[in-house]
């Protein structure tokens, strides 16, 4: 199972910064109980499969509280507003932080902070065009307001306009030349882009000049692990929270740092390790919503749903977007035996991203083993689904070895299941009464004659 914090850049941490926040806890249990026998129905728990790719920019821990610098970028009739749209967001209470931080850049036009923190819930809820909306605002208010600059370049790199993020970021660096941020920003989207020369050797040259920059050394360590170099990334992670003999840590509580290391152990086979990391991490950054899609899709590995659940429906209220997210939370109510539940989410994560192969397998899986599922009329009508999502799969799956190489397997069963339904419709059909007529059919009219 590959680890997720992103697939093809979907798992998004909105934003740069992402709405800076005291940091609240939040414990989540490490699995227990042993993996129940393996059956039919649940030797093929699955979640998605892909590329590792890590957090699509860098991130910048601010304990909002106690920031008298961020409390100075809103004027005081807007700063309720903006306050509560951060206690929202720590509850994952995505509309309500939405709404709160609009008031908050309505009461106060003249400050980006708002703009920016409203653009990173519109990326949360999927709304791209809202949320570059949002940062561009942020950037008319204050043209060398660097995190709005940041996270708009991340966006416009993650929804495949590359060439827009290094103009934008190319542009700002021509009037700021030696902002060491705006650099780091144009690293990671080099590193997006697959250009892993030119993203390691420009945040090599702003540790150079500035050996203190903790973001330079993420962007290095996540540039090593989208290129699979874990042994490397490792070690650029253990800079940065553990530091060396004669070199002190850089930031050794750094939650986004931790998932990170998580995600590098999860792929190296470290299973508790990998735990320990994610959910060390998400205690400290509870939106950190990638840390609860792997430690819930590791939970389902092991036959364990049900502990599962509550893990995979926080990554939803944190990303009710994300594709990936939707996924495994249906796969776990599948799992679970909540049928309907099941369908609504694999079917919400194929309209967010149609491209999930993994999606069609499940219900696939979901259609051949449920008693029944909600909105199909009967037995035969629900293999025909499977067969269809299985095909589906099949076609999308390709020749690859691994995950799925039982759908074969799993067309002939649901073929099988479907002709029997059919004997069985067709036994229980009535008779037709005993010595009734078979209708005559008219004779053929002979040289044009009536019949």
């Amino acid at each position: 199972m590959t680890p997720h914090i992103m697939v093809h850049e979907r798992l998004h941490f909105a934003g740069l910064a992402v709405l800076v926040f005291a940091v609240g806890t939040l414990t989540i249990v490490a699995c227990g109980g042993d993996a129940p026998p393996k059956t039919p129905e649940n030797a093929s728990a699955s979640t998605a499969t892909a590329a590792p790719v890590a957090t699509a920019a860098p991130t910048h821990e601010v304990d909002y509280a106690a920031d008298e610098k961020l409390k100075s970028e809103v004027a005081s009739a807007a700063r309720a507003a903006y306050e509560r749209g951060f206690a929202a967001w720590r509850q994952a209470d995505l509309a309500g932080a939405k709404a709160a931080f609009r008031e908050a850049a309505d009461k106060d036009p003249k400050a980006p902070a708002p703009l920016y923190s409203l653009g990173t819930v519109n990326e949360r809820l999927g709304d791209n065009t809202q949320a570059e909306r949002a940062y561009r605002d942020a950037i008319a208010v204050d043209d060398g307001y660097e995190l709005a600059v940041g996270a708009l370049s991340a966006l416009l790199a993650r929804t495949g306009h590359t060439d827009d993020a290094e103009s934008l970021l190319n542009g700002k660096l021509r009037k700021a030349p030696g902002s060491s941020r705006l650099k780091i920003y144009l690293a990671e989207v080099k590193s997006i882009s697959g250009n892993t020369s030119a993203a390691q050797k420009i945040a090599q040259e702003v540790l150079r000049d500035h050996p203190e920059a903790k973001e330079a050394m993420i962007v290095i360590a996540r540039d090593h692990y989208r290129a699979r170099r874990y042994d490397v990334a490792l070690y650029a992670v253990k800079a940065i929270i553990e530091g060396s003999p004669d070199i002190p840590a850089r930031d050794k509580d750094n939650a986004e740092v931790r998932l990170l290391r998580g995600l590098i152990k999860r792929e190296l086979g470290d299973r508790m390790g990998a735990l320990v990391d994610l959910e060390e991490a998400i205690a400290r950054r509870p939106d950190l919503f990638e840390g609860y899609v792997n430690v819930g899709e590791m939970k389902l590995e092991a036959g364990n749903a049900q502990a599962a659940l509550p893990v995979l429906e926080q990554a939803v209220k944190y990303a009710p977007a994300n594709a990936i997210a939707r996924l495994d939370l249906g796969d776990c109510y599948r799992l679970l035996g909540r049928t309907s539940e099941a369908k609504r989410e694999l079917e919400y994560a194929l309209r967010q991203d149609s491209s999930l192969a993994h999606a069609h397998y499940n219900l696939g899986l979901l259609y051949l083993y449920s008693p029944s599922v909600a909105g199909v009329s009967d037995g035969e009508k629900q293999m025909s689904l499977a067969i269809k999502s299985f095909d589906t799969f099949k076609s999308m799956k390709g020749s690859a070895k691994g995950f799925g190489d039982d759908v074969d397997d799993l067309l002939s069963t649901a073929k099988r299941k479907q002709a029997e339904i059919k004997v069985k419709k067709q036994a229980e059909q009535p008779a037709p009464p005993a010595g009734s007529a078979v209708p005559a059919v008219p004779a053929k009219p002979v040289d044009g004659g009536a019949p």
